[in-house]
């Protein structure tokens, strides 16, 4: 089977400021986020899936969602850019989502 990619978006709401910025984000505010996780994998002969969107839903809330929607940011991340934030998102993410 072909390999496939397949993508789920959620959304979630934090607050953060930036420490290390001399701008207006070194003040505390918030946004909006929206994340799109995307598996690659080969299409299941049996189900014909890649991967459950269900499965994908609740690792996303358990390793994601519960930590950072409506959550200040600085409590756990020292420097949360977007750039940090989508690099600690992966590193949570990349081992419990083959592919």
């Amino acid at each position: 089977m072909p390999k496939m990619v397949v993508e789920k978006e959620v959304r979630f709401e934090s607050a953060h400021r930036l420490p290390y910025y001399e701008g207006a984000c070194k003040n505390l505010h918030g946004h909006s986020y929206r994340l799109v996780i995307a598996v690659e994998g080969e299409v299941s002969p049996t189900s014909g899936i890649i991967v459950d969107f269900y499965d994908v839903q609740r690792i996303v809330q358990g390793q994601v969602l519960d930590q950072f929607d409506h959550k200040y940011l600085n409590d756990f991340m020292e420097n949360p850019t977007a750039e940090n934030i989508a690099l600690f998102i992966w590193n949570r993410l990349q081992p419990a989502l083959a592919g």
